[in-house]
């Protein structure tokens, strides 16, 4: 499900009324949202192939905690939602033995982390997906972020009112050229999405 309504969208596009449109928009916005999920360091969730924003649930393999706190593992999604298990295993089995208690550990959901009590005997170890967490990330669609929102719907214009001159550099009207705008991210978009960047993407 998208985190961004139909009726939203339109008042980014005023030109366009009535429902005519609206499966097209529809698929405009389930293309910028992937495009999205991607540009932020999302993967496909469990049991999917494509890219969402919407809160989904993912099986994650992370292969160290923190080089500067061993106690530590930052996850490479965000927002955190809830933790469903953790297994720490070197091996690769993940089985019972290796589950962590869930009261030896607290969760920073705001910066997708997982933190280890100090008192807890448990430690993540490290090694090829060393740890396995189970858990829900992503946005709800009732209330997702209002820029992140934002700047969803000014893509989703942007690439709108492209399509009629997609693949020209400039357009030419009554002996003048006009320069066309580049078919990418705009730099608003850009500049709103930087903050909401997971922590696997390269800045």
């Amino acid at each position: 499900m998208s985190l961004v309504p139909i009726a939203t969208l339109k008042e980014y596009l005023p030109e366009i009324s009535g429902n005519s449109a609206d499966t097209e928009l529809s698929n405009l916005i389930d293309r910028i949202e992937q495009a999205v999920a991607r540009y932020l360091g999302f993967i496909p969730p469990n049991d999917s192939t494509l890219l969402t924003l919407d809160e989904s649930t993912y099986t994650i393999y992370v292969d160290r905690p923190m080089i500067s706190d061993e106690f530590v593992l930052q996850l490479p999604i965000k927002p955190l939602v809830s933790v469903s298990s953790v297994h720490s295993d070197i091996n690769r089995k993940y089985d019972s033995n290796t589950l962590l208690d869930s009261s030896k550990y607290s969760v920073d959901k705001a910066n997708a982390r997982i933190v280890l009590d100090d008192t807890s005997p448990d430690t993540f170890d490290s090694g090829y997906q060393a740890t396995k967490v189970v858990g829900n990330f992503g946005y709800s669609t009732s209330s997702p972020p209002s820029d992140l929102v934002h700047s969803i719907c000014v893509w989703c214009a942007h690439v709108q009112r492209a399509k009629s001159s997609q693949g020209n550099q400039s357009i030419t009207q009554r002996n003048s050229t006009i320069n066309l705008s580049p078919r990418t991210m705009p730099p608003e978009v850009r500049e709103i999405l930087r903050g909401y960047r997971n922590a696997n993407t390269i800045l």
